[in-house]
Parts: C-alpha cells; structure tokens; sequence
C-alpha cells in the first residue's frame, strides 16, 4: 500500500510543483488514506502498520521536491538530460539523505524531545493515533479537517476569495507600494492557519521579524538608495531600475538572496554547535567496527533500535562510490578528475547540511532546501569552472549534482519527520529505515518517468508550457556563472552579517533567516495561527484547563493541515484534468481581471475561521 501510495503522489506532486511550484506535502493525505482503510477493513491494532505505509508514501514529496528543483532546469536551458540521469541523480542523492542522518535519529527525536515543535510531524500523528482510538478526539479531527478542507478547496477550485490578502488592495496601500515599495501580504488558507498554531508564538515571531526585516526595511532601502538604478548582480541580464520593479520583484531579484546567505551562515554556525553531536555520531559508528573486548552487548529498547551502524557506514561507502560512477561513467562529467570533485561537493555539502535540513523541519515545518540548493549550484559552479568544465557541459553537471544534493536534504528532512512520528507512535526505527530505501527507488523512477512525460506534453519554455519556478530561479543563477558571470556575494554577506549578529545576540539565526527567504504572505500566518494558540492556553488560572485548550486546539490545527493537504490532492487532479471553475469576473488574480471583490471580502471568512478555531478551543474540558 505504502508503494502504491508513492507511485500516486509522486505523479500528483511532480505535476503540481512543476505547474505552479508548490510541492504539497503527502503524507498526511497518505496517513488518513492509511487510517480509512484500516477502518474499512474492520483491522484493529493497525497502527504501527499505517505508520509505515505513511513513511514509504512520504518518500514521494521529498523525492519529488529534490528533483523538480533542479533538473527541469536542464531543459530551460536548452539541453538535454536522460531518465537514468534523473533516476540516478534522485536514488543516490536520497539514499544518502536517509544514511547521513540515522546517527542524528536520536539527537533530533529523543533527547530534543519537546524542544522542537515539529509541526507537521504533530499533525500527522494525531491522523494516525484518532484514526486508531476514535471517541471525541477523531470527531475533533474530522470536523476540522472537513472545515479546513473545504474553505482551502473553495479558495483554490472557485477563487470565491483572495489565497493572499495584501495592503494593495486599498488604494492607499497600492500608493505606498508603488512609491516606498511597502507592502504586507497574508495568506487565507486553512492549512497555513493551523500550520502556524502548532509552531507556536515564539517560533512564528522570530520567522515574522525575519519577513519584517526584509519587507519593511531591506526593500523599501534599496528602492530609496538605488531606484534609479539598473542592478544585475548576477549577470542576467535585468534591465528594469529598482524603483520599477515591483517589492515582489525586488525581493525575487535581490532580497531573498540575503535570506539564503543567512541559512547558509545559520546552518555553519548550527553546524559548529552541533560538533558534539557529530563528534558522538562519528564516534558510536567507529566504536560498532572496533568494540571494547570483553564488554557485555547491552539490549537495545526495541523502540530506539536503528538500522546497524555498520550497516550505515558501509551503505554510505558504497553510496559513495555509486555516485562517483554514475557521475564518472553516466556522462555527468568529462573525467574521472573531475567526478571526483563533484563526489567531495555532494558528500561535504550533503552530510553538514543534513542537520540545518532536519532542524528547519523540526522548527518551522518547512524545509529551505532550495536556498540551500541554489548556495550548492554556485559553490559547485565555482568549483567546475576552476577544473576546467563550463559551458553546456558545466550547466548540465551543475544541475545533477545539484541535484543529487538538493534530494538527500530533502530526504533528510522529510525523513527526521517520519522518525518523530514514529517515536510518538512507538514505532521500530530501524523498519522505517528499511522500507526508506524502497521508497525512494519507487519514487525516484516515478519522477523520472513523470519529467519526461512532462516535457513531451508540455515543455519547461514556450507558450502553454509548465512554470517551473524554482527550476528556472536555479537555471538563472547557474548559466551566468558558467558563462563568465558572477553571484551576488554582497547579498550573500550581508546575510551571513545578520545571522552572525542574531547568534551573538541569541536570537534563533536559523528561523529568523529562513523568515527572510519564505515569502511574507506565507510566514504572516504562523504569527496569526502562533498567536491564536498562545490565548487559548493562557485564558485560565488552572493550568490542566489550559493544557486541555492547547491541546483541543492541536487537534483543530491538525484538521485544518490534514484537510488542507487532501483538498489540494484533489485540486491537483482537477488542473491535471483542466476542470476549470474558477470565478475570474471575482477574482483579481485571473488574466486581466480589475478590483479585487475576491480579496476584500476575504477577510470574513478569515475571522470566522479562527473564531471557530478560538471558541472550540475555550470550550475544551479538563
């Protein structure tokens, strides 16, 4: 079931984040699949069995995600690239994503228990554990989730309200963006609402200050320092002055940059923080090769029993030796040289940024892997044009290695989510590592089979052809540079200034930075949905009534994500069928179309979403 749910999903997500950039995330929609069937066939104790149908199908998204960032990117720049290319690209890189971060299991799952949010992980969870023990808390869920559903559903298949409500949509608000490039956005949906309630106030502030940072100082800046100037800094050929560029278009161009030089600073310092951590993961591998003579095997807790260590350093060996041949032999590469070079590029960058992967996802969720996969496309650009290799042939390694890396820390930080829910659910680790791999290699086939279909029917460039947008943000940033052009280093720095000064000041530099690269319509949500949690669980004196309404409010959230997330399985279906119901004389975001009447009235259902969200809550019993 787990296989045959990957296969579905990763045909689904492929064509909805190649169409329109969202890769949704499956494995919510697999986890009430899971907990239907088990219901209908009348099983019970099902649980430890739905919590692996849900990892293996997961391996779509994050399968998914790794390849459709990168190697559509191929395409747009007019070359070509083979089904084994993308299969192989995808299968290694995600088999070293699950083997870099076992050792880190423990870290991550255990001993930060209850340090971390891990919003979506919670989400999934109380699927899985209401579909098992039924009673009010699966009622909770249902309705929320049909609520949910349903108002993201509406908003997406009918537009008969704004996604995105914006300051834009008063005249004085448009004025002020048009001028000051000052502008705030908020996303509508249910999902994102419920997202930002299990992330709680204080992560979803220091997420907001970061979009703050950006949007009302850092763009509005630049427009008053250089409007009137043409600014390429990466040699791509932009032609419009700053003060003609709209604030989305400054914060595409220029200020999201700086969001990506601070994760990657982030995640260096995370990394130098997280020695000890490495140092004790490197250490239990090399002391399972040479144990202490005499020493007594002591039982391993079935439920904290991973994959052996020597089974993970040896497959980590032979992952590595397979990528060399796939890129020394598999035409990546001109020479054995220079497949070496790309093996030290994905195994350096691939193993110390497994953490800042698996911490993104704990904090916020969301994983910042195609900032982290564009810092990898220029280190490696810089690398390979120092070893003689440019041009097409230097475009076309540069995405598959890419590749490569941007799946492992995809995988990466999916997996560190199936391993939460798993510790939740009591769930033997080392069967979810087992049964990784096989999904993987499913949906990495899967994805192939899918891109190339793809590009048949539709194409990456033209008229009528699939938007790709971060496969088209990678192919820009690469082609300059392979061309004689540049990066925008000044940008890059002055983010790694900023997340140096948050760390001195102890501020979290990596949700502050990942708030600076996430767009602000996005990131405004989880302060509303952080906010709502922070009253519900602050109202009474007695902290048991408290802790029911937080709680009670959980389970809502994880309503509104899970119903979400189906609904837009089933949206996906309908654009794949070209099943067209959307109110363009409404909505403003259709071709041509003048006021926005869809985004004015969003507003109302915003509110009576979270009233209902706020008063069911309250209403919660010890």
């Amino acid at each position: 079931m787990g296989l045959l749910m990957t296969v579905i999903f990763s045909a689904a997500a492929a064509y909805l984040g190649l169409k329109v950039g969202q890769v949704f995330e499956a494995a919510i929609p697999i986890a009430i699949i899971a907990v239907g069937l088990t219901g209908a066939l009348g099983k019970k104790g099902g649980l430890g069995q739905n919590v692996i149908i849900q990892s293996i199908g997961a391996c779509s998204g994050v399968v998914v995600a790794g390849a459709i960032f990168t190697l559509p990117a191929i395409y747009i720049l007019g070359l070509e690239v083979n089904f084994y290319q993308m299969f192989f690209s995808s299968l290694l890189g995600g088999f070293l994503g699950i083997l870099f971060l076992i050792p880190f299991r423990k870290y991550f799952v255990k001993e930060m228990h209850g340090k971390y949010p891990f919003p979506e992980a919670t989400a999934t969870t109380q699927v899985l554990i209401s579909g098992e023990g039924g009673g009010k808390n699966a009622g909770t869920l249902v309705a929320s989730g049909v609520i949910g559903g349903l108002y993201d559903f509406v908003i997406s298949t009918f537009g008969a309200w704004g996604e995105t409500l914006s300051t834009t949509v008063l005249h004085v608000g448009q004025v002020v963006a048009d001028k000051a490039k000052v502008v705030l956005k908020l996303n509508t949906g249910a999902a994102v609402l419920g997202l930002g309630y299990i992330v709680g106030l204080k992560y979803a502030f220091i997420i907001c200050c970061g979009s703050f940072l950006v949007w009302l100082v850092i763009i509005p800046l630049m427009n008053l320092i250089w409007g009137s100037e043409v600014i390429d800094l990466m040699g791509t050929g932009i032609s419009q002055t700053v003060s003609q560029m709209s604030a989305e278009q400054i914060f595409k161009e220029y200020a999201r940059h700086i969001g990506i030089g601070g994760i990657a600073t982030a995640g260096i310092i995370g990394i130098i923080k997280s020695a000890g951590v490495i140092k004790s993961a490197v250490s239990l591998a090399v002391g399972e090769f040479r144990p202490k003579s005499g020493a007594p095997a002591g039982k391993v807790e079935r439920t904290q029993e991973d994959l052996p260590m020597k089974t993970v350093v040896w497959g980590i060996a032979i992952a590595l030796l397979a990528i060399f041949a796939f890129f020394a032999f598999g035409g990546v590469v001109n020479n054995i040289w220079q497949a070496l070079v790309g093996l030290v590029i994905v195994a350096l960058i691939s193993f110390l940024f497994t953490t800042v992967a698996a911490n993104a996802i704990a904090i916020v969720g969301s994983n910042p892997v195609s900032g982290m996969t564009i810092m990898t496309l220029i280190i490696t650009a810089l690398v390979l044009v120092a070893v003689g290799l440019k041009g097409n042939a230097g475009m076309v390694a540069a995405m598959v290695i890419g590749g490569v890396v941007c799946t492992a820390l995809s995988t990466a930080g999916g997996l560190i989510t199936d391993f939460k829910i798993g510790y939740w659910c009591g769930t033997t680790p080392r069967k979810q590592e087992a049964w990784k791999f096989v999904g993987v290699a499913v949906a990495a086939a899967t994805v192939g089979g899918v891109m190339l279909i793809l590009n048949k029917t539709y194409g990456f460039v033209g008229e009528g052809a699939l938007v790709a947008p971060q496969a088209n943000a990678m192919a820009a940033v690469i082609q300059p540079m392979m061309n004689g052009g540049s990066a925008p280093w000044l940008l890059y720095g002055i983010g790694a200034l900023i997340a140096i000064a948050l760390t001195v000041f102890k501020v979290p530099a990596l949700a502050f930075c990942l708030g600076m690269f996430i767009p602000i319509d996005l990131n405004l949500p989880l302060l509303l949905g952080g906010a709502i949690s922070w009253f519900v669980s602050s109202r009474s004196k007695d902290k048991a009534v408290n802790e029911a309404r937080a709680q009670k409010g959980t389970l809502i959230a994880s309503g509104f994500i899970a119903g979400g997330a189906l609904m837009g399985v089933v949206s996906a279906i309908l654009k794949f069928a070209n099943v067209d119901w959307y109110l363009y004389s409404w909505n403003s975001v259709a071709p041509g179309a003048g006021a926005s009447g869809a985004e004015m009235i969003a507003i109302i259902p915003l509110v009576l979403l979270c009233a209902y969200m706020i008063v069911s809550s309250i209403r919660a019993k010890k």
